[in-house]
């Protein structure tokens, strides 16, 4: 339901962002107000409160300003639009209306959503070399009715492309493929853009964009795995599936510790030196820029990759992008382990559920801190530190012991279980806890990617590469429906899953019991199986929330 008073003098985006914005409950501007369904019985109350009668003239004279501040007061997420050099006011007298019409002619209102349609936040090379250009793309394809979501998948089968051609393992091949790569993240950063510009949010929009994300980076890396064994011999399989992990857990940390931040006291609560000393950096110009690219976001990481791949091979590639990530993380993390320290706040029971929740951890470990809850003083190091030595154990076992495919292993996998079990005893409120779901990614992932190479057998490491997709799929899609407010996946898909020391039993006693070729038929058959499983279920989920009329959503955070 929309509300404008004949008298409103303003930009026409200015009546577009009050008005059609759907990722509000409610909107308002000088003059103009829309109610989404879930804000009608407020605005219904609202209208019904207004009296009428002699002396009450000046509350429906300017009746979209009285709602909206009885709006204000119901407290149901009424958005009032930052208007910036945008003009939306009520011209009640002549020469206010002319007056208006005159600051309304000085800006250029499409020229300003141009602007807006670029995200607010993002790295250097997505900023000065490709949204100058793909925000006129963005406008070209809303002027053709395009949607986002047609040119996300755009995006992604363009990636697909870029991929095959890096399969075909020919200098030919891999120049295609770096141009086919970087053409995917201009309709990237345009399927964004064109949602800012055109205002069409949506849940399954915001879904399909950051999923596609993954999907294009890690099938790309499977294709230059692909094509560095038919042009060469060369078997990049384990640099590939390690730069795969390296990427996987450099978001898990971001995760985890963005949803560590909701703290007692909001997150204005964050008066740590760390973060003191990143304000004071922040006001420096140049050293903003620098601070975004050393981190490796999706621009920079898709340029280099991009570049390496058409100039060099598809191992110079990988080692670079290891040494990059591996860089980064070690930044990123090292600061964000120091703001923990320094910050004098208490985590919410919020972000101690999404932490559990990001951990993943499965029936076994739920039988084993059930036993265990209770102990351990919350703010302890206990979490992280039993989380790392569950993680680095069973990874040492597995690096350097003989034989690795043995039932010793199994054994260690059940000890590496009962360390879990103790790290997740206790609500993850402690300053570090959200090192835990990262140091269980690592934990899990690694130890697939170990045994698959100490196997030795032809056809390990692929289908190894593919089991860890399918479960990196499941923990993004934790991490999606945290963001958007739904909540974790259903526990019953948790324990249908294993859980990450169920996972991790799993592959040991498949490792102890099968012969090389018999271990890797069980890989592919493992990895199909929990594809089919975690990718049924997240599609039911995120259409059945599309169909039901979720919250449009979308994110503006940090850049991947």
């Amino acid at each position: 339901m929309a509300l404008v008073d004949p008298r409103f003098v303003g930009h026409l985006h200015a009546l577009r962002l009050a008005l059609t914005d759907p990722r509000f409950p409610a909107a308002a501007v000088p003059g103009a107000l829309t109610a989404q369904p879930e804000a009608r019985p407020a605005l219904a109350r609202a209208a019904g409160r207004i009296p009428v009668g002699a002396g009450t003239a000046h509350l429906t004279d300017v009746l979209t300003d009285t709602l909206t501040e009885a709006l204000d007061r119901e407290d149901i997420g009424l958005h009032r639009v930052e208007l910036g050099s945008l003009v939306a006011t009520l011209a009640l007298t002549p020469a206010q209306r002319d007056e208006a019409r005159e600051a309304v002619a000085a800006v250029d209102d499409e020229a300003v959503r141009l602007r807006t349609a670029v995200k607010s936040r993002d790295g250097f090379f997505t900023t000065f070399c490709i949204s100058p250009y793909s925000r006129y793309l963005a406008r070209w394809c809303a002027r053709r009715g395009l949607t986002p979501n047609q040119v996300t998948t755009a995006s992604l089968l363009t990636a697909l492309a870029a991929a095959g051609c890096a399969a075909t393992g020919t200098r030919v091949g891999f120049a295609a493929a770096g141009v086919l790569l970087l053409l995917s993240f201009v309709l990237d950063c345009t399927d964004g853009q064109l949602a800012r510009y055109s205002l069409q949010y949506s849940t399954m929009g915001a879904w399909l964009d950051a999923t596609f994300d993954r999907a294009k980076e890690y099938a790309y890396y499977a294709g230059l795995a692909l094509g560095a064994a038919r042009c060469s011999g060369d078997d990049v399989w384990a640099l590939a599936l390690g730069a795969m992990v390296l990427q996987t857990c450099r978001h898990v940390v971001d995760f985890a510790f963005n949803e560590a931040s909701h703290v007692e006291g909001g997150a204005s609560a964050n008066t740590s030196p760390t973060a003191a000393l990143s304000d004071r950096l922040d006001s420096v110009g140049w050293t903003v820029w620098v601070r975004r690219m050393i981190v490796l976001p999706i621009g920079e990481r898709w340029a280099m990759i991009a570049v390496l791949t058409a100039l060099t091979t598809p191992r110079i590639v990988f080692l670079a992008l290891l040494i990059g990530c591996a860089l980064a993380a070690c930044y990123t993390t090292a600061g964000r382990v120091l703001r923990s320290l320094t910050r004098r706040a208490r985590r919410t029971d919020r972000a101690a559920r999404a932490l559990a929740d990001l951990a993943d951890t499965g029936p076994l470990v739920e039988l084993i801190s059930g036993g265990a809850r209770g102990r351990g003083r919350t703010g302890s190091l206990l979490a992280p530190v039993m989380a790392f030595l569950s993680s680095a154990v069973l990874l040492v076992w597995v690096i350097f012991q003989k034989n690795p495919a043995s039932w010793l292993t199994v054994g260690v996998a059940v000890c590496s279980a009962l360390l879990a079990g103790a790290a997740v005893s206790r609500p993850l409120k402690g300053a570090l806890d959200w090192l835990v779901p990262p140091f269980f990614r690592a934990g899990e992932y690694l130890t697939v990617l170990v045994l698959a190479a100490r196997s030795g057998a032809h056809g390990a490491l692929p289908a190894a590469f593919g089991l860890i997709a399918a479960v990196a799929y499941h923990h993004y899609d934790t991490v999606y429906r945290i963001r958007g407010g739904t909540g974790a996946p259903p526990r019953w898909l948790v324990r249908a899953t294993g859980g990450s020391e169920g996972r991790i039993l799993v592959v040991t006693v498949l490792a102890a019991l099968l012969p090389a070729t018999g271990f890797t038929i069980a890989l592919t058959a493992l990895a199909v199986l929990l594809a089919l499983l975690v990718l049924s279920e997240s599609i039911r989920f995120w259409v059945s929330a599309h169909l039901g009329g979720a919250p449009a959503v979308h994110d503006e955070g940090e850049p991947a």
